[in-house]
């Protein structure tokens, strides 16, 4: 019989503490898990990312307020729409949330964890995929029973995931960026008011041809544009998927993840 105070190397293998910290990746998905959580929970988090998309698609769709050309309004209108809907939830919603949780001490607490800038980065983006997926399933589903009729191919279906992908990286870290730099009210205030000013002249609703000739350079660089006219380029005009639109999501998803890793404070 073993000796219940001299266990066998066997038992003092299997029992034996390691001190030290989980492996990144399992410190991401248990953060990212945490934060699709607080996410799910937050009605006004979903009135913004679910609600307002989908009346937005639904009212200019049904109505003639804006003339959106010979097309279906819902053809030109989705893929804005979904422009929209990753924004909101990837920079809005997401600065919002992390601009709060650093003035309640939450971040603080994270920076006491071995979790890094870069895995709370992954997290929140991981998280913010989560409810793009269902955002993109409801909003899809509403445009195909208003009459939506996409054109793209395999290799535009693609192409539109890889600008989703990047415009969620790019909006995720400069998010945190501005929710790491600003005072949580601050941060509130500003993050509805790039929410509205990127609404009107980010080609979500109207088109960016309708604002003055000299303004379409700086339209066109910002991240919201370059994802709606990409979708819409592969979606609605069945073209070639341009490159443009990638290289701006690149070069904003490089410049906010730099600055977010440098700026970002945990208080």
């Amino acid at each position: 019989m073993t000796d219940p105070g001299n266990p066998s190397p066997r038992h003092a293998t299997m029992f034996s503490p390691a001190p030290g910290a989980a492996p990144l990746w399992r410190m991401i998905l248990a953060q990212s898990a945490m934060e699709l959580r607080v996410l799910l929970r937050n009605g006004e988090q979903l009135l913004l990312t679910m609600v307002i998309p989908v009346l937005l698609l639904v009212g200019f769709s049904v109505t003639t307020l804006v003339d959106l050309g010979s097309g279906a309004p819902v053809d030109y209108l989705t893929p804005g729409v979904l422009a929209l809907a990753v924004m909101s939830t990837a920079f809005t919603g997401q600065a919002i949330s992390t601009g709060f949780e650093r003035r309640y001490g939450v971040l603080k607490r994270l920076g006491a964890s071995p979790l890094s800038r870069f895995g709370l980065l992954a997290a929140k983006t991981l998280a913010v995929l989560a409810i793009q997926a269902l955002q993109a399933t409801v909003i899809c589903t509403v445009a195909f029973t208003l009459g939506w009729s996409p054109t793209a191919g395999v290799g535009g279906v693609g192409y539109a995931l890889a600008l989703v992908l990047l415009a969620t990286a790019a909006f995720s870290s400069l998010a945190l960026l501005m929710a790491g730099t600003l005072r949580a009210e601050a941060t509130l205030a500003a993050a509805n008011l790039v929410y509205v000013v990127l609404l009107g002249l980010g080609g979500v609703v109207f088109p960016v041809e309708r604002f003055p000739e000299f303004l379409w350079p700086v339209l066109e660089a910002l991240p919201i544009t370059a994802l709606a006219s990409g979708l819409r380029a592969v979606l609605t005009e069945g073209a070639a998927p341009p490159p443009l639109p990638l290289l701006v999501l690149a070069l904003w998803t490089v410049a906010g993840a730099a600055l977010a890793s440098r700026l970002f404070r945990w208080e």
